[in-house]
């Protein structure tokens, strides 16, 4: 027999849930204010705890945290108004194994919720997850902190809530958010993604909403917007920092209502879509400087996921490079000189750039031999690995030049290309040369003064910590 314990200061809850639960054969014990949840896990062991988020003398996520150090095997669940729906997703970061949403109009899934958690354990759905991840490509490797996120976003997929999503370019935000749509009730339901910052806010609107016959010039007939096409499932609006003022406020009126009219349109029409947003600018700084909607924002960050970058997960980089040359169907293998210099490179366009640069080892390897050498790697691989900041170390003027050379004709290589072009990736190269050549600066310098880091940060007219940050040292804050 299983021991239930429920803890909510609302007598008729607990009431609920005794019946509910000893009909099914568990022994529930209820309790209805902190003080009470302090003295029965002292006194009994517990298979599964149902906490209120809210209770008189204190709240659940304090509770959550004493049931983990004093019974660490029990399950938990938290029990939350919508109100408190972040509080409960902080919850399941402390622990909790998922959280319920209160008053119960789903009694079906509820049971499904505890007879899971009991019976079945974590590992079959934990399987489930894993398995799902790798098919739609969002590789997590051994990286604590991908797996947390990984967790997280498989927990509060089956909500109806909506998720904001950040991280750098290239760190895989629309895969991840392919990965909510499918472990989602909505599975079988359209996954629309639009990229804000593509489109021009006259064709956004219209792109969101759609527009009526005769709206504006060349629209020649009526056609259905996203909230139209993806309703009952899931769009995904990449970028979203880059949406107009004016259509933040289209949006926002959207999420509150789930109402909105056409381009040229005065019907009121409904949608029951759930947002997925992404960006890779800090939305938060971008309402201090009233680029965005605060209200907006309010509503669109019901539960945040941010994706490390790359260089900061790079015990993973073995796993993500073995997917890559099984996605292109390649025999080839890195040899471990190969590996060491893609383990010493910074990767600002992160996966979206590992990608690019497995993708021309192996077209310039193939057909020449099995195991892919450094000399098949660009060159900005082999300069970063031979600048690593190491006072005294010799940093040649050569070295510069050289990537220099090569980064302009991989540009201009692009640039000459008739197929489509990855902006994005064009970008990160912009980016990395910018951060190239300052720690070059540093590095030259840093010669010259002898490893004096003060002085050199003088002569560059820079601070310390923006020298440390340039030479990637741990402990520089990160921009």
């Amino acid at each position: 027999m299983y021991d239930i314990l429920v803890i909510d200061d609302e007598r008729e809850v607990g009431t609920f849930f005794r019946h509910l639960l000893e009909e099914k054969g568990y022994h529930v014990t209820l309790g209805f204010s902190g003080k009470d949840f302090s003295q029965l896990i002292r006194q009994h062991r517990f298979d599964l705890a149902l906490i209120d988020v809210k209770l008189p003398d204190t709240n659940g996520l304090d509770l959550l945290k004493q049931l983990k150090l004093s019974l660490p095997a029990c399950k938990a669940v938290v029990m939350t108004g919508y109100s408190t729906v972040k509080t409960a997703v902080e919850a399941i970061k402390y622990g909790a194994s998922d959280y319920v949403e209160k008053p119960f109009d789903d009694i079906d899934q509820l049971e499904q919720l505890i007879d899971g958690l009991l019976q079945s354990g974590a590992t079959s759905a934990q399987n489930d997850m894993y398995k799902l991840a790798e098919t739609l490509g969002f590789i997590v490797g051994t990286n604590k902190e991908m797996n947390d996120l990984l967790k997280l976003a498989y927990k509060i997929a089956k909500k109806n809530v909506n998720v904001l999503i950040e991280g750098e370019t290239g760190t895989g935000k629309e895969v991840l958010a392919h990965f909510i749509h499918s472990a989602s009730m909505r599975y079988d339901q359209p996954f629309i993604g639009i990229n804000c910052g593509a489109v021009s806010e006259t064709l956004l609107e219209s792109e969101l909403f759609g527009h009526e016959k005769g709206a504006f010039t060349g629209a020649v007939k009526e056609k259905k917007g996203m909230f139209e096409i993806a309703n009952r499932g899931t769009l995904f609006l990449d970028e979203i920092g880059e949406a107009t003022l004016a259509t933040q406020v289209k949006l926002l009126r959207v999420l509150e209502t789930g109402e909105y009219i056409r381009v040229g349109g005065e019907a009121v029409r409904k949608t029951n879509t759930r947002i997925i947003a992404a960006s890779h600018v800090n939305l938060a700084k971008a309402v201090e400087e009233k680029t965005f909607r605060e209200d907006l924002l309010y509503r669109l960050d019901v539960v945040k996921l941010t994706i490390p970058p790359l260089r900061e997960r790079l015990e993973d980089l073995p796993l993500l490079v073995d997917y890559f040359l099984k996605k292109l169907h390649s025999p080839l293998s890195f040899s471990e000189e190969s590996l060491a210099y893609m383990g010493q490179y910074h990767w600002p366009g992160n996966v979206r750039e590992l990608f690019n640069v497995i993708k021309r080892a192996v077209t310039l390897a193939e057909g020449e031999t099995a195991i892919i050498t450094p000399q098949y790697l660009p060159e900005k691989l082999k300069i970063s690995y031979t600048s690593m900041p190491i006072v005294g170390k010799k940093t040649s003027d050569t070295d510069l030049e050289t990537y220099l050379h090569e980064w302009i004709n991989d540009v201009l290589s692009l640039w000459k290309k008739s197929e489509p072009v990855d902006l994005e990736y064009v970008l990160s190269l912009v980016k990395e040369l910018e951060t190239t050549i300052g720690r070059a600066f540093v590095m030259k310098t840093l010669k010259e003064t002898i490893g004096n880091r003060k002085e050199t940060a003088e002569r560059l007219n820079i601070t310390v910590r923006k020298l440390r940050y340039l030479l990637k040292e741990k402990g520089a804050d990160q921009k």
